[in-house]
């Protein structure tokens, strides 16, 4: 360890049956994730006829406020709650982000009236409203996350987090179809029904069910999995608090190239995963002619696929490979899954986009365990909190981004449709294929990026960085 260097807490392992416990978390937030991204944008685009760009950029909040991560990272590092640095952070989080869930359907459905009925200034309070919301369950959302992260990061060693972040994820993935399955049952009686009047309070006690469902669990998958500190300001092997203020952590952040590199690899990474995500469902409504409870499928689909891939990447190619070989594969197999899911419009077979799916969901979990699995070998545990935050803030500008980018990108495909560009018969095809093209030119651009990271190099600069800043702190 380098000259300056605070001790790095021990830790202690995770047993497979904690470590799937404490992956219920992470199952909740992907049905929730099915729920905001997936269900509620669907409505909003297709039952109540919310411009693209606006469905996108409301949801886009919920990243916009990311920055907050490295903020609540710092805080967790450094300030305990109830004697422990994690697992209160994710309960409040959660107990927030659950509530907020509870308002937003008949938030949505209040400004769609709005939208529809209202002057143009009760629109505009109305949209404002709108981004607040997302704002707030993003800042819930990152409150809860970061600490988390930073929390398996505390309980495994370098040899251990393959393991339990294939687990992890894979509970993940489990949250996404188990959310999109009971999406499915849950709201069969809702197909082909476009009544707000209908639409609203069956949707609302289904919101309510599962808010209760997800703090329930995130209790159980948290129950003492961090040990209280010994002391006010002592932490478990390791004095946190004496270790880097926010404005430290900022000074190691900019003070290596290959922090950057990784950065931006990371948000070219996510957006190649999720620029399609405003206008997933919608494509397969007005393409395909699928109904909600099938366009919720389509997530449940690309779920299996994923949970296959981080299952294989995991226990197989990652061992084989190695963690940036099998991130450079992930971005080459994401590119050839939206491809096909470019090509599968033009037959507009359901069965082909099914298959698509789980392909994309394939390539997504192989991509994703290399990722992460990097990213977290390429996180400082002496500031775990803090560069969870940034790798966080990373994932969260690219999916603001995405959500932005593909709302925007949507809009632009249908005006270039009306204005004549593309004949009538090819329907609403060209605005979603725009988006999808665009799509596939990211993942490219992150494979590209992906060459420049040297996890060596990257862990030399950070340590003698860390050490740097330390060092001229204390003298």
């Amino acid at each position: 360890m380098a000259e300056g260097l605070p001790a790095t807490p021990a830790r202690p392992s995770l047993s497979l049956p904690e470590t799937l416990r404490l992956g219920l978390f992470q199952a909740c937030l992907g049905c929730l994730a099915v729920i905001f991204a997936g269900l509620l944008n669907r409505v909003m685009l297709t039952e109540l006829g919310f411009p693209g760009l606006l469905v996108g950029t409301s949801l886009a909040f919920e990243q916009f406020v990311a920055p907050s991560r490295v903020l609540f990272g710092q805080i967790s590092d450094s300030h305990p709650l109830a004697r422990r640095h994690r697992v209160p952070y994710v309960l409040l989080g959660t107990a927030l982000f659950c509530g907020i869930a509870v308002i937003a359907v008949p938030l949505i459905f209040a400004v769609g009236r709005i939208f529809h009925q209202g002057s143009p200034g009760a629109i505009a309070l109305a949209v404002v409203a709108l981004g607040a919301l997302f704002a707030c369950y993003g800042l819930a959302v990152s409150l809860a996350t970061t600490p988390y992260l930073a929390l398996v990061i505390d309980r495994t060693n370098e040899q251990e987090r393959s393991r339990a972040v294939g687990v992890i994820w894979c509970m993940l993935t489990v949250g996404i179809v188990v959310g999109a399955i009971l999406i499915s049952l849950s709201l069969r009686s809702l197909d082909g029904i476009r009544d707000p009047q209908l639409l609203e309070p069956t949707l609302s006690a289904f919101m309510a069910r599962v808010a209760i469902g997800v703090m329930g669990l995130t209790v159980i998958a948290t129950w003492g999995m961090e040990s209280p500190i010994r002391s006010p300001g002592v932490s478990q092997g390791g004095s946190r608090e004496d270790g880097v203020t926010l404005r430290q952590a900022w000074t190691l952040i900019r003070s290596s190239r290959q922090v950057l590199i990784f950065f931006s690899f990371l948000i070219l990474f996510t957006l190649a995963l999720f620029l399609q995500d405003p206008v997933l469902e919608s494509y397969g409504a007005q393409v395909f002619g699928m109904a909600i409870a099938a366009t919720a499928q389509l997530n449940a689909f690309w779920g299996v696929g994923t949970l296959v891939g981080l299952l294989v990447a995991g226990v197989w190619i990652v061992p084989w490979l190695g963690k940036l070989a099998t991130a450079r594969l992930g971005c080459q197999l994401i590119a050839l899954s939206l491809l096909l899911l470019l090509l599968s419009g033009i037959t507009a077979s359901v069965p082909a986009l099914q298959v698509v799916m789980v392909l994309f969901g394939l390539a997504a979990g192989i991509g994703t365990n290399g990722a992460l699995c990097l990213m977290l070998d390429l996180t400082l545990p002496e500031v775990a909190g803090t560069f969870v935050g940034v790798w966080g803030l990373a994932q969260a500008l690219s999916r603001a981004l995405g959500k932005v980018i593909g709302g925007g990108l949507f809009d632009l495909g249908n005006w270039l449709s009306g204005s004549g560009l593309f004949p009538r018969s090819v329907g609403s095809y060209p605005a979603y294929a725009l988006v999808l093209v665009i799509e596939l030119l990211v993942a490219i651009a992150a494979l590209l990026m992906l060459q420049r990271v040297n996890v060596r190099q990257f862990r030399d600069d950070t340590r003698q960085s860390l050490a740097k800043v330390l060092t001229a702190e204390w003298s």
